[in-house]
């Protein structure tokens, strides 16, 4: 075993030099003004090579009801599909984080013009399960201008007035943007689902609504992203301690997380239910192990950019005269 994952990091630390070879090449080819057709090539070589350095891709390895048949066999600590350490899982993160920009960039320009594609990303997890982390090192290189972030708490008077999906819609992305949730619209089946806070009825007949709401974003030019983060029990007690023992992290401590663990297999019970109901072709989840951070955030940073790769957007074309811009610009 240790061979294996010796010859694996080989592999992995070759292709990740290749890739930043790779990455290089299309810097120089954008200073130096080369045609967006040889630039294009170039990103989409790199975003190859940075997919290679996945023994199984986890668009495949670590989907729900394709790789994964239930959340009872994620193991929290594991790292499927990345046979390295996480010093190769930072570099890796590092080079898709450039290349994501790029791609980001091209789908908010496009935006602008009337396309009608946009992305919607989906965090769900159990308390401390790394869901800001992931928001603060996958994205830490895109344009603010096109990212909007929104965390779902407890409704508020107001949202508890209106349908359960309307605070959801209020936070959609725009077209060109990305939109990242943390928590969602599934809080207001899970939730119940605990705690019998709503007749069965009322909760299970919520599956049907999310499924056709879903179909409709993804017919409209929204792609979907659900990742469920699978931290194991063990490495959330490390994480609350932590937390307890670091008074710059008291806030992010409430006694309720405590409530949430005592109920723990009731909670995987429903997400297990949550994702046989609602993992379709157009919003697959995808089942993350969490323990290890940098292998979660490798695997959201590599949806991420083969999502936005699979766009296929080219940059829209001037809509004015270049050369009487040129001319007036003297």
């Amino acid at each position: 075993m240790a061979d294996a994952k010796t010859g694996g990091a080989r592999v992995i630390n070759r292709t990740l030099r290749s890739a930043s070879e790779t990455n290089r090449d299309l810097e120089k080819a954008i200073k130096q003004r080369k045609s967006l057709q040889k630039r294009l090539g170039l990103a989409a070589q790199t975003s190859d090579l940075l997919s290679a350095v996945w023994s199984k891709h986890p668009s495949k390895r670590l989907r729900f009801g394709d790789g994964v048949a239930a959340l009872a066999d994620v193991r929290g600590r594991s790292t499927p599909g990345f046979h390295a350490t996480a010093e190769e899982g930072e570099r890796f993160i590092e080079l898709s984080a450039e290349s994501i920009a790029r791609y980001q960039d091209q789908l908010y320009a496009n935006g602008t013009t009337g396309s009608r594609r946009r992305l919607l990303i989906v965090l769900q997890g159990m308390d401390a399960s790394g869901k800001g982390g992931i928001v603060r090192h996958v994205f830490h290189q895109v344009d603010p201008m096109g990212i909007h972030y929104h965390g779902f708490g407890k409704p508020s008077d107001e949202e508890a007035s209106h349908d359960f999906l309307w605070r959801i819609e209020r936070e959609l992305p725009a077209p060109g943007w990305i939109s990242i949730f943390d928590r969602s619209h599934y809080e207001d089946v899970v939730m119940p689902h605990v705690y019998g806070t709503l007749p069965e009825a009322t909760w299970q007949g919520r599956y049907e609504r999310i499924r056709r709401f879903e179909r409709e974003l993804a017919d409209d030019g929204c792609a979907i992203i659900k990742i469920f983060l699978v931290i194991s029990k063990d490495a959330q007690r490390k994480q609350f301690l932590q937390r307890l023992d670091d008074p710059t992290k008291h806030w992010k401590f409430d006694v309720s997380d405590l409530d949430a663990r005592d109920r723990w297999d009731d909670y995987m019970a429903a997400w297990q239910e949550v994702f046989e109901k609602t993992s379709t072709d157009c919003a697959p989840w995808y089942l993350v192990p969490a323990d290890n951070r940098w292998y979660s955030r490798a695997v959201v940073s590599e949806l991420l950019r083969v999502t936005l790769r699979g766009m296929e957007l080219d940059w829209p074309p001037a809509r004015f005269d270049l050369d009487e811009a040129r001319r007036r610009l003297g």
